[in-house]
């Protein structure tokens, strides 16, 4: 009898521990729609521990666009790199952060033996001459799985630099976590 109710005992526990050992993925990466990355961009996102997923994290990727059509060509570099707070439990979460994209954009028209090179990049806010960097907040909803897998965001991104504010931008994203 002795036996059995350690037996039980012992098979509770682990299963106790299995049960709880479910930790939430520290690491992700997805495709962000709008956001930091101002048109599209591909992350990688990480808490600096990694035993709690409710703490201070990092983003960083890269976006951007590029195309020559002979005489005309255009090329466009983002990196945005944020810091960020998750808050919640299992598997839903508020995010919060904020940081700065770099942007990098050149439009180049030759015509005749002239080179006409325009470097503003505006997008929403006029960035100036690039490289130019543009400063970012983020707020809003991020689901994450509790074994790893897909994972959602769904984010308002405030944007801001030397020539004004811009409250209301936003982001989708979608990618995996692990």
């Amino acid at each position: 009898m002795m036996l059995r109710v350690v037996l039980f005992g012992i098979l509770l526990i682990c299963f106790q521990r299995f049960s709880f050992a479910q930790e939430v993925p520290s690491q992700s990466i997805y495709a962000e729609l709008g956001g930091a990355g101002l048109a599209y961009s591909f992350n990688y996102d990480f808490r600096f521990d990694k035993s709690d997923i409710n703490s201070w994290g990092m983003r960083v990727g890269a976006g951007g666009w590029s195309r020559n059509d002979g005489n005309y060509s255009e090329g466009l570099l983002t990196v945005p790199v944020q810091f960020n707070r998750l808050l919640g439990k299992s598997r839903h979460f508020f995010e919060f952060g904020g940081g700065a994209t770099f942007i990098y954009y050149r439009d180049r028209n030759s015509w005749g033996n002239n080179d006409y090179v325009y470097k503003n990049f505006n997008f929403i806010l006029d960035s100036g001459d690039t490289p130019a960097f543009m400063g970012t907040l983020n707020m809003g909803y991020r689901k994450i799985p509790e074994d790893g897998g897909f994972t959602f965001r769904a984010n308002l991104t405030p944007l801001f630099n030397h020539t004004g504010f811009w409250p209301l931008f936003g982001a989708v994203s979608f990618g995996y976590a692990f």
